[in-house]
């Protein structure tokens, strides 16, 4: 990450209330050239530019920063190329956490950007969150993530059984957020869960409107 792609990462986050350290920051750009170096052999993301990337996936997942506990644990499912649970571990380093993807090629992906940031707190396991029971720590989680996993009513029904009382599912929605909150009451009210806040925002340079959906087990 060069210093201007930092300045605009800083920028950005500053806007919505959030303060990067330089040691953030430095984090954060070894995770991007990571990002970028292994994009180029194998589909992480689609996105086409580096600006895009820091504004439209390091940006977004670091949204929700604020409303999460200052420790405990973390479930990141389907983690992907990482988002939003990397981010969310650089920033938060008193969490730990465990990441949960299926593909081979991306958890090699997310064990290498783990030991290139020294994120000794956050560990990738290789599995499906219907299958992998047995992988996942027995207690429970404290905040569980899920980017562009499934339909809301899958995520929860999936996600629950792991979430300790009082947790919260942390979930990135669009503009139709209240159609997917209406789909997905019969399993809120099943699973004792309720909608604790509703955190709406604009990307920059994006129109659409975007929302994080809080949703708290009772």
């Amino acid at each position: 990450m060069n210093s201007r792609e930092k300045q605009s990462l800083r920028g950005w986050t500053r806007n919505f209330g959030i303060h990067l350290s330089g040691h953030q920051l430095n984090l954060l750009s070894i995770y991007l050239d990571e990002l970028w170096d292994w994009n180029k052999k194998i589909n992480l993301t689609g996105l086409s530019s580096r600006q895009s990337i820091i504004r439209e996936l390091m940006l977004d997942s670091l949204i929700p920063l604020a409303f999460l506990p200052g420790q405990g644990r973390l479930l990141d499912v389907g983690s992907g190329a990482g988002f939003p649970g990397i981010p969310l571990m650089i920033c938060s380093p008193a969490l730990t956490a465990h990441f949960l993807e299926p593909n081979s090629k991306k958890t090699s992906f997310l064990k290498q950007v783990l030991r290139l940031t020294d994120l000794h707190q956050a560990v990738v396991f290789r599995g499906r969150i219907e299958k992998s029971k047995d992988l996942l720590h027995p207690q429970g989680y404290h905040v569980i993530t899920a980017r562009a996993l499934a339909p809301l009513p899958q995520v929860l029904k999936w996600c629950v059984p792991h979430l300790l009382p009082g947790g919260l599912i942390v979930n990135f929605q669009g503009d139709q957020h209240l159609k997917t909150l209406e789909e997905s009451s019969e399993v809120m009210r099943k699973h004792n869960l309720v909608l604790t806040q509703t955190i709406p925002y604009a990307l920059p340079k994006k129109s659409a409107q975007r929302h994080i959906l809080l949703l708290k087990k009772q």
